[in-house]
Order: structure tokens, then sequence, then C-alpha cells
């Protein structure tokens, strides 16, 4: 440091407490007024700074405590600052130099302090700028204190170098003005790209603020740790995004690191528009089963799908015709001789007419399967043949029909086998029907057959016809028979006493008479019978029917013509009723409308409209009317309501309700926390009832989630699309098997999603899920969790935690549904029993415990009473009540003294012998000492 016009300051070293040296410099000219001592620092520069801040720690003696310096000592200097571009050197002068502040002490020592060296250290910041030379000095003024000065830092702020959302931000110089904030860019951090422009904000105190836009990993990475890392071999990521590496699809591998498509296996390929997500897929193998038809107009060839599809569903055949000569080797291609119905080319069903045909003449056929794949696989193609001549004539017909005997389930019949016959006779087919009713068929190789299954008393028409090599012959004239009668027109009453009459053993024939009587009767009422009477069974009326039974669903894959089925199940609507008013949504086939619909003698009701748009084919078609003729088999207060479809102009539609809350997911979002627990058991409560009644049609949905529930302006939640529906057969264990599709994974069942078994239990795990999305407020099930890590941790026993103020036997209830054994789950009689019971008991709807280490599993009990039942201690419910146990919360919380005496009860009467008591259920109503108790006995 530089002195001025004295040398008063003097630079001295001093040892502290610790004995270690501290430099100061020091003044104490307090006997001499007028004092004008100066002290300069060396050149600083300012480097990138525009403003800096200088700490200041001295020390300064108490004037009061020096005698005799009256008037001349002071307790104050004063601080001041020179820019220059460069060291001056030992020049200077105290008129260039700009004061900043004067500097007083907050802390003064005194004469007795310096006996105890006590050092009472004084720290003053002040600010100086803006600065714009190259640097600058600092200068210390005296003007008659006693003061030393410990030390000076001199500092400026930054913004320091960081990392945010996958990009990095470099070290930022805050702006003099405190008011204005310096934007920065962020630059992507390696194997990253921008998918907004990333910023960052740098405030006056060096703080970053205001994070805007992201970086993201680019293909073949995912981010760990805040870096984006190459995926590993055997998993790939196709897109950009902070998504993780996913699995290679099957038939499919990455060898290396930050594969963005994991490569096809040797003979397997993956077609230019499939995605990468697509498993890798090969050409299928050929038609199966190629078999003609000959007559003297039209040759029809059949044939089964290849046994092998090769993975794909776009499974398409051609046809190739060649004309031989006398010589197998003198072959041509037919060209355009032939007429092919509908073309010999992408063929989608497997069977072509061919018309146009040459008599006395050999033509071959070969039929390929192809699919997506099939251009881009060196294999050479395999294909079905089939030769056919011409001249060789068509199968003759048998002889008469005769019956052999009858039963009353069975028709015996035998018949003549042609005499002549061109070439061998294949087998026979028998086609028999009632006069009602559509016909079966039954094949025989030999000249007879016993056609079983048949209804006691009844007339069945019957007519046979051979096949060859060549084809079918025409069908043999019709035969009527009838089959014997032992119970013919029995009253219902009277088929019941028969059943209780027979022996054990044969009670199950009785039964199935019963059953069969029920179908048949069924089956001879129309689709507008059907629903009402279905409707009055469950709604407590009663209507005159033969026998007592319930409907069950049809399902319209099962009818030859499906058009049949929408004509049955669903009612036609005259266009002009209906009144479009706007577009309210988009759905798989067209748009989806809301309007009104105008019916004679009725109130005008508001109506929503699917259409099917233009340019369709007939698949579409029949796909789209699909859903109605599901929907109009079902009649329910839980279930959205079919009002009738258009078919016979254009555009064709679905009309059905309108709910004016839309869906449940999106309804519960918009009005996140507005509902009472019991407001949200009631919607759960209609769900449920709902699905029950579609579980005891026998009808699987397959696709519950709280988007595809339906919300009215009474709140009332009704299900709906039935897309992905399918029927369940008789048998209650019984479950749909499904060969592809999309399946939603966080509301599917494991077994559905392994295996493709969908029943009702695989619906009451979605409806679990429905739960949570409710008690949720529509939050998306599992979070940003992808659907295989879903999978994964489902398998490893995870289930959704209670959302937040979940009444405890409500999730309860979730996890009961979510149970590993699909036959543990409860039925959808047993849930809606069960939140019945919730809704008249609204003290059971307890939220759950928040404290860490009480969660519990308590049973599906609603109250004390029904848990008290469950372990035979009914007679003990008042004393339970007087002791203060009044819900199954404060029976979680009991004293030991009374858990031991419950424990000593349960042992004496032999309880937990029983194999009606459940222990598991016992222990988890108690504190974990009792666990112990009953372990230890």
């Amino acid at each position: 440091a530089a002195r001025g016009e004295s040398d008063a300051w003097d630079a001295i070293t001093e040892m502290d407490e610790h004995n270690r040296p501290i430099h100061t410099f020091q003044v104490c000219n307090v006997m001499e007024p007028n004092q004008n001592n100066w002290l300069r620092s060396n050149w600083i520069s300012r480097q990138a700074a525009q403003k800096v801040y200088v700490e200041l720690r001295f020390t300064l003696r108490d004037c009061n405590s020096i005698p005799w310096v009256s008037g001349t000592c002071k307790e104050t200097f004063n601080l001041f600052y020179h820019e220059t571009d460069e060291a001056h050197g030992v020049k200077f002068r105290p008129a260039q130099y700009t004061k900043i502040d004067t500097i007083a002490a907050d802390e003064s020592f005194t004469q007795m302090d310096l006996g105890d060296r006590i050092l009472k250290l004084n720290t003053e910041v002040r600010e100086v700028g803006p600065i714009n030379r190259k640097g600058f000095y600092l200068a210390f003024q005296d003007i008659g204190a006693c003061i030393a000065l410990v030390s000076v830092r001199v500092y400026y702020k930054k913004c320091p170098f960081t990392l945010r959302n996958l990009a990095s931000f470099p070290d930022t110089v805050p702006r003099v003005d405190s008011s204005s904030l310096v934007e920065v860019r962020g630059a992507c951090v390696d194997h990253a790209e921008e998918r907004d422009t990333p910023k960052l904000f740098c405030g006056a105190d060096g703080d970053w603020l205001v994070p805007l836009g992201r970086c993201v990993c680019s293909v073949g990475y995912e981010e760990i740790d805040g870096s984006c890392v190459a995926c590993r071999p055997g998993f790939y990521k196709a897109y950009a995004g902070n998504i993780k590496c996913s699995k290679c699809p099957p038939h499919s591998f990455s060898y290396g690191d930050a594969s963005a498509i994991c490569r096809c296996e040797k003979g397997f390929f993956r077609a230019e528009k499939d995605p990468p997500t697509m498993a890798c897929t090969r050409p299928p193998s050929p038609p199966r089963n190629l078999i003609f038809n000959l007559n003297d107009t039209c040759l029809l060839l059949e044939w089964s799908p290849p046994s092998d599809t090769g993975g794909r569903r776009d499974l398409t055949y051609n046809v190739q015709c060649k004309r031989c000569g006398p010589e197998p080797d003198h072959c041509q291609l037919c060209e355009d001789e032939l007429r092919f119905l509908p073309g010999p080319l992408g063929l989608t069903n497997a069977t072509v007419t061919v018309m146009d045909f040459s008599a006395h003449a050999n033509y071959t056929f070969e039929i390929e399967s192809l699919n997506g794949v099939s251009d881009m696989s060196s294999f050479p193609r395999q294909v079905a043949i089939i030769t056919v001549s011409t001249d060789q004539g068509g199968p003759s017909l048998v002889g008469t029909l005769k019956k052999d005997w009858a039963s009353p389930n069975s028709i015996a019949l035998s018949w003549q086998q042609p005499e002549q016959t061109t070439l061998p006779i294949i087998d026979y087919e028998v086609k028999y029907y009632e006069k009602v009713l559509k016909y079966s068929v039954y094949d025989s190789k030999a000249p007879s057959v016993i056609v079983s299954g048949l209804k006691p008393a009844t007339w069945y028409v019957f007519s046979v016809r051979t096949r060859t090599a060549a084809g079918y012959s025409s069908y043999s004239p019709k035969y009527e028979y009838e089959t014997t009668g032992d119970c013919k027109y029995l009253r219902p009453s009277t088929v019941l006493i028969c059943c209780t009459a027979v022996r054990p053993k044969n009670r199950v024939f009785c039964m199935t008479l019963i059953i069969c009587h029920s179908w048949y009767f069924k089956a001879k009422m129309t689709s507008e019978d059907k629903r009402r009477a279905n409707y009055q069974n469950g709604h407590g009326k009663s209507i005159k029917l033969p026998l007592s039974f319930s409907f069950t669903y049809v399902d319209p894959d099962t009818y030859e013509d499906p058009t049949q089925a929408v004509h049955e199940f669903t009612k036609e609507i005259d266009p002009s009723r209906i009144r479009i008013e706007r577009v309210i949504g988009a759905g798989e086939f067209g748009e989806v409308c809301s309007g009104r619909l105008r019916t004679p003698g009725k109130k005008e009701i508001a109506v929503a409209i699917k259409t099917l748009k233009g340019g369709y084919v007939e698949r579409q078609r029949r796909d789209f009317l699909r859903e109605a003729s599901i929907m109009g088999q079902f009649d329910h207060p839980n279930i959205i309501r079919l009002e009738g479809v258009v078919t016979k102009s254009r555009p064709v539609m679905i009309v059905v309700e309108y709910m004016e809350n839309g869906s449940l997911d999106s309804f519960l979002r918009q009005h996140d926390g507005h509902f009472t627990v019991i407001q949200l058991v009631g919607m759960l409560r209609g769900i449920a009832s709902g699905m029950k009644y579609l579980s005891d049609m026998g009808y699987v949905h397959r696709d519950l989630a709280a988007r595809n529930i339906l919300v009215n302006s009474n709140l009332v939640c009704k299900v709906s699309d039935f897309g992905l529906s399918r029927v369940l057969e008789d048998d209650p264990e019984a479950a749909y098997t499904t060969t592809g599709g999309k399946i939603p994974i966080r509301w599917t069942a494991p077994e559905a999603i392994s295996y493709r078994k969908f029943s009702s239990a695989s619906d009451a795990w979605s409806y679990g899920i429905v739960m949570w999305e409710v008690m949720s407020y529509g939050e998306r099930p599992y979070w940003e969790m992808s659907n295989q890590d879903v999978i994964l941790s489902i398998e490893e026993g995870y289930r959704l935690p209670a959302p937040m103020g979940c009444p405890v036997a409500l999730h309860q209830l979730m996890l009961h549904c979510w149970q590993k054994e699909r036959n543990h789950r409860p039925k959808f009689t047993d849930i809606v029993s069960f939140l019945d019971k919730l809704i008249r008991n609204p003290s059971s709807l307890l939220p759950l415990p928040e404290s860490p280490g009480e969660e519990m599993d308590y049973p599906m009990f609603i109250s004390v009473g029904d848990w008290l039942d469950s372990i035979k201690m009914s007679q003990y419910k008042s004393n339970f009540m007087a002791a203060g146990y009044n819900t199954l919360d404060s029976v979680a919380r009991m004293s030991i003294d009374h858990a031991v005496c419950l424990y000593n009860h349960l042992i004496k009467n032999g309880l937990f012998l029983k194999r009606s008591l459940n222990l598991n259920w016992y222990c988890n109503m108690v504190p974990r000492y009792f666990t112990t108790l009953l372990l230890t006995h």
C-alpha cells in the first residue's frame, strides 16, 4: 500500500490468541487535530465484473476510553476508489478519488479490552460500481481515529456454471441494475437436442431464476442422472425424448450401444411402414386344406388360412392359374381366358370363384399366402396346388336316407352309396335343421351317421351330399324325421317334478331339458321381447315365461350375416327425426356429434350421434355397427342406452343417450377436490352395478377404465365403449382368449396381459384401477412408468398405494380386486353389496393413517359387528360398544389387556382350529404384539 500526505499508517504484525500472525495497517494519531492520513491499495483488475463488493474487517477504539483527546479523536474513516485502465505506480493524487462511504464501527474496544486481548472486529460491505475501466484503486482516509485495518476483500457476484433440463449454462455475471435479469441460453449436453430452447435468467445476487425450455436425449440415448447415456445392447430408443430405452421387440436385437432400432433376426423382417416398436415378422406358410367344388357354370376354390401367419394380420392370397396339356410338363398361364371373382390377387377371404373355364381341360391352381413382409424374403414362396379337370364330372347323388332308429336326443340315419363314381368318395356331409332354426352340418366317412344333441319330440329335416377330390355333389332330397318324446310338451312344473323324482345321477338329464327348453323359447322371441323381459327381470316385475331364466349376451360375431344381429338388437331411426347440432369429438370411424332426437308423441331428447365417415369399406361398416349390436342387448340405468341406428341412408349413424359431463376421467380432473367421499362412492357404486349386470349376462368388457365411463348432469355414471368386449362362455370359470389387438396395460389383469385370457375376474381387476382413478380425481395409474415397468412391478407384487385422503375400506377393496389369483377377486355382486354397506355406514369411510408404520391390512368388513360375526363372537357386540370399540380403526388400536383377553377367549373356544375363521384377517385387526402371542401359541 502507498501512503499519502503523512506516514501515520503503519504495517504491523501481531499474534492472535492462537499464536497466529495477523497483518494489519494501523493509525492512531488522536492527540493532534486535523488528521489527513491516506492508505492506498495496489491496482485491482475488475476482470468481468461491472459491480464489485468491498468487505472491510477492522477494529476501532472508543474515544471515551482515551484521556485528553476531547475534540481531536474521531470514530470513523472514509473509503474512496479511482478507476484507471492501468496502474499508476507510486503516484497518488487524492483529488482523483471518489468517495464511496464513511465507515463507522458497530463495535469499539477500550483500554480494558486491550488488557484482556479482546479484539472486537467489525465487518462492513460496500458496493462499488458500475466500473467501466479495466481496473481501480481503493483508498482509505483517516481523519483522526484509532483504527486497525485487519483485512480487505474485493469480490464480485456471478451465477455459477450449472446443468438444468439436460442443458449446461456457463458462469454469468449479473447486470449492474439489480431489477434487470440476464437471459442465458443453455447448450444441450452431449447426445441431447433441443425440444424447446433452454433458458435461465441470472439474478443480481448470483442466483439462477426462471428456467424455460428443455433438451431431450437423442435417438439411442436415455436420461440417467442428468446426462444422456447410450442404450445398451439388446435395447433401443427410436425417438428423441425423455423416455427410457426399450427392450428389443421379439425376433430382433441390437448389437451395439446407442441403437435407434433393433435389427431383425435372420428370416424375419420389418415392413417399411412398421413402427420400430413392432416385432419382426416373417412370410406366412402356404394355405391349407385346398378343395374345389365344380358345377356347370363355375368353379369354387376354398382353403383354410395358413398354420403360421408369420406374426402379422395383413394376410392376403394370390391365385395363379395354369392350363396343362396331356403331358404334365406342357403348361402355360391361363392369362385372361378365366374370370376370377372377386379377383386373382390380394384376396382377403379364403375363397375365390372361377368363371368362363373351358370344358375338357386341365387347370392347375396355385394359391400363395402373403403378408406385409413377403416381398422382403429371398426364400422361394410356398404355394398350395390343386389340379382340376373340367371333364371328370361331379360326384354322384346318394340313395334314399333311412331312419334306422330314434331316441329323444338322437336319430340314426343310413343311405346307399352311389353305384358309379368317377373318383373315390372322401366323405359325406349331412345337413339337418329344425324348420325354424338355422342348419347344422355333420361329416361322416361311412354311409351312415348318428346325429345327437337333438330335442325330444321335434321334427328335423335331413339331406346329404358326397365329396370327392372334384368337390361336393348337390344335396339329396330332403327327408323329415322326428325324435321320440318322453317329455313332449310337458309344462314347466311337470318337468320339475320329473327332475325331483328321478335318481340323482339322472337328474342332470332333466336339467338339460329345462335349459334347452328356455333357450328354445328365447330363440323364438323378438329382440324387443328380449329387452322387455330382461328389463322386467332386473326391476322386480314379472312376465309369463315358460321357465324362470335370465337372458345372456349374444355375440354378433356368431351370426353368419352380421347385419342380422343389427336388425335383431337395434331399432332403425328415420334420419329426419335427428337434428345434429355440433361436433363434440372424433371417434375411430368418424365424428361424434351432439344433437336432438324427436320421437312422435314423446318429448324431444338430447342424444350423442356417432357417424361413419364416407369412403368406408364393408368391413368398416360391419365393425362400426357391431358395437350397436352389443349395446342394443343391454337395458340398465348404469349402461349407456342405445336409442337406435341409421343404416338405410348415409351417413350411417349410431344414436345413444347424451351424457352432459363427458368421460369420467376428464370430468374428475376438471373438478379436483370438489366432491365428498360419499359422492365418489356413489359414482363407484353405479359403475359396479352396471358391471354386475354385464357380468350376470356373461359379458366381458375388457376395456373398463374411467375414460370409458360417461357422466350425466346428475352425476350418474354409465359404462360405455364396447369395442373390445367379448362374450363369456356358460362356464363361469371360462375366459375369452384373443389372438391379437392392443391391450390397455395399466387397466388389465396380469393373466389377460400374459395369456390374453379375459373374464369377469379381469374386469374386476380393471374396476379396482377405476376406483383408484376416481379417488385420485383422474390421476394416471402408475404415473409416468412405462408399460413394461408396470408389468414387471405387478409381477413383483407392487400395487398402487391409496390416493390422498382415500378411506381405508376403499383401498382394501382395491387390493382385493388386484389379487393375483383371479378366483380370489371379489365378484361384482360382492362389490355392489360392499359399497352399499359403506354408503349406509358413513363412519366406516375413515381416511388411511398417515403416520409411518401405522398402515394396516383391513379385511372387507364394514363394521365391528361384521367382524365379530366372522370370528364367532356376536354375543360380545354390546361389550365392545361399551368399551369404546365402535369402529374398526379403534379395534386396530386395542389395548394389550383387552387383546390378551380376546386371545384367551379364542383359544378357549378353539376358534383358531375352525376353518370359518381367517386367522390372517384377525391378526391384521390388532396390534403387532398380539400377533406375537398367536405365533407363540
